[in-house]
């Protein structure tokens, strides 16, 4: 059986809603999230795209509260790592309860 690109590719833009935003602790959490998959996650804004298993990558982005960043995952697990990914941004990182 042969995947199409579609099922190992998921895009999504994610918007930054915590008071610090994407800061050094969230960066790590991004970090420790994608260290549980496979699949590979890369995240830009505007024409800049990073490696999103690297915290200083990430934090090159410079994103403030509510700025909208796209999130690319790219592999087998694409789909639950996108899930978890989206749970951590709608939760602001566990700030701001």
């Amino acid at each position: 059986m042969i995947s199409s690109e579609t099922d190992m590719e998921k895009k999504k833009v994610l918007k930054i809603s915590n008071n610090l935003g994407l800061h050094a602790r969230a960066a790590g959490k991004i970090v420790a999230l994608a260290n549980q998959f496979e699949s590979r996650l890369f995240l830009s804004k505007e024409n800049e795209e990073v490696d999103g298993s690297s915290i200083l990558s990430i934090l090159t982005l410079s994103c403030p509260k509510g700025t909208e960043i796209k999130a690319k995952i790219v592999g087998q697990d694409s789909e639950a790592f996108m899930e978890r990914l989206t749970e951590l941004f709608a939760n602001k990182f566990g700030e701001d309860a």
